[in-house]
């Protein structure tokens, strides 16, 4: 099931999209200011971000600032009252992916959400590399990059999972003959083979950063 991260501060409007959005088979976490958002956003990795503009604390704009420079890409979709040229330039500035003004028909919320969704399953990015899951094949920069089928695994699920980490009996999974060693071996030359930062989270995982 998909998962949505929506920012707004109506409990009354919340309320219906999160009922409306899980009869479409999404589950939705609700923040009600722009602090509750980024700490939700740091702990969770949502398919599709929903933010309004006015929000206490931190407004969604300076919100998706933020997520955007610390290189979270997540597709984004701003909903909100202010419909004014300036308004929507700004969204985009700093990121957003599509604009919708408020009042707005719920079915054509869903209609944005698939359209900014639909191509995750197939194309997944993380900095200057590019897996593509359908063919199984990893670039960077364009050039394609050679790794054995665990190291492949284990790279495709932790940037699927950035920013959070991945738990390491979900890493297990992953190896053909499951062990501490073999799993820090493996992360050791993924490190090495790619030249990225993997950190290991105590009690918890490994996560890329």
């Amino acid at each position: 099931m998909s998962k949505l991260l929506l920012l707004e501060d109506d409990p009354a409007l919340s309320k219906t999209l999160i009922k409306y959005l899980a009869h479409h088979g999404y589950e939705v976490d609700w923040a009600k200011n722009g602090e509750e958002a980024i700490e939700l956003s740091y702990a969770c990795n949502y398919t599709l971000y929903l933010f309004d503009i006015n929000v206490p604390v931190m407004n969604g704009i300076d919100l998706l600032t933020a997520l955007r420079e610390a290189e979270d890409f997540t597709p984004t979709i701003i909903i909100s009252a202010l419909g004014d040229i300036a308004s929507v330039t700004k969204g985009f500035i700093a990121g957003a992916d599509d604009y919708i003004k408020k009042p707005f028909d719920p079915d054509e919320l869903i209609v944005r959400i698939k359209a900014k969704t639909s191509t995750l399953k197939e194309l997944l990015q993380f900095k200057d590399f590019e897996i593509d899951i359908r063919r199984e094949e990893i670039f960077h920069q364009g050039n394609p990059i050679h790794l054995g089928e665990v190291q492949k695994k284990i790279f495709t699920t932790l940037v699927r999972n950035h920013p959070a980490p991945v738990t390491k009996d979900e890493l297990m999974l992953l190896l053909e003959k499951p062990s501490d060693l073999a799993l820090r071996v493996n992360i050791a030359k993924l490190k090495k083979n790619l030249d990225i930062q993997i950190k290991n989270v105590r009690g918890v995982g490994y996560k890329i950063i």
